[in-house]
């Protein structure tokens, strides 16, 4: 577990140097806009999406430079949502990453277009990727889809139609897909698309980013039951707060903790194609089924 957690804060801090550098912008038009857009963007984190893109790729022996900046890209779309999250018409959240949530800072009507900026440049990064064309529109596709309404949006929107209701197990699924696990299926496609593959390697990644979506979704249950607020840099208990549907609430604790292992473990069997090659992206499995924060 050391040695993953090594590899984690270098892959990180690669992506804290390149989304530092991306935000030295020389044209900006409204500084306040860039700085609430850094405030988000650059306030720490585990970078899991985009060290999924870069572990993909190094796997695939891609283009290491490419799945960075697509990397960078899709954690621009992350803080874009994270931002829109916390508004008072989401979840209405007051910390996250141990700081006031942007709206509380910069107002709400400056947090929501931050979040558009982010979101809007991270495709004018990608549209710069020194990548072969063909590839460029893959990302930029899969990218689009996967943080869109066949994904992360159509998630969220979901997410706050469940709330105060009592879903299935099945239909708490379909949320969590698409609202956890479309910014991680894309992550992972990236890297994907960042190198050379075929359709099993493609469709073996692929299986191992679904079940780390639910299982990265459990985990994330479990620790707004069981975490502090002072560890995880939010406010625990907000889903219980705005009774929504959980993995714990429906099935109990120990059965979402049997859950969480066995989708760790189906992660796990999907990269056996790859044997010793992928022991980074095996490592990943355990960091995220076992994470405090």
């Amino acid at each position: 577990m050391q040695e993953i957690k090594k590899i984690l804060a270098q892959k990180a801090k690669e992506v804290e140097t390149d989304l530092e550098g991306l935000m030295e912008l020389n044209d900006e038009i409204a500084p306040q806009l860039t700085e609430a857009m850094k405030y988000t963007l650059l306030s720490g984190g585990k970078r899991i999406r985009p060290v999924l893109t870069l572990l993909t790729a190094e796997l695939l022996a891609g283009n290491y430079q490419a799945a960075l900046k697509a990397g960078s890209a899709l954690e621009m779309i992350h803080s874009y949502s994270l931002i829109h999250d916390d508004l008072p018409a989401m979840d209405d959240d007051q910390l996250r990453r141990g700081l006031k949530t942007n709206h509380l800072v910069f107002g709400e009507g400056t947090a929501i277009l931050a979040g558009d900026a982010l979101l809007t440049y991270a495709f004018e990064v990608l549209s710069e990727l020194d990548i072969k064309a063909e590839s460029k529109i893959k990302i930029i596709a899969n990218t689009s889809k996967f943080s869109g309404y066949q994904g992360m949006v159509g998630g969220q929107v979901l997410d706050l139609e469940a709330e105060n209701k009592e879903l299935t197990l099945q239909e708490m699924k379909t949320v969590h897909r698409a609202k956890t696990g479309g910014l991680i299926k894309a992550a992972v496609l990236n890297g994907v698309y960042c190198s050379d593959f075929n359709s099993e390697e493609k469709k073996s990644l692929l299986s191992y980013a679904e079940n780390i979506g639910v299982l990265f979704q459990i985990v994330d249950d479990l620790l707004d039951l069981t975490g502090e607020t002072e560890m995880m840099g939010k406010v625990v208990g907000r889903d219980q707060e705005l009774n929504k549907s959980t993995y714990p609430k429906l099935m109990g604790v120990e059965a979402a903790k049997k859950a969480a292992e066995e989708h760790a473990q189906r992660a796990k069997n999907e990269l056996d194609i790859f044997d010793e090659k992928a022991k980074n992206l095996k490592d990943l499995v355990d960091y995220i089924l076992k994470r405090q924060q």
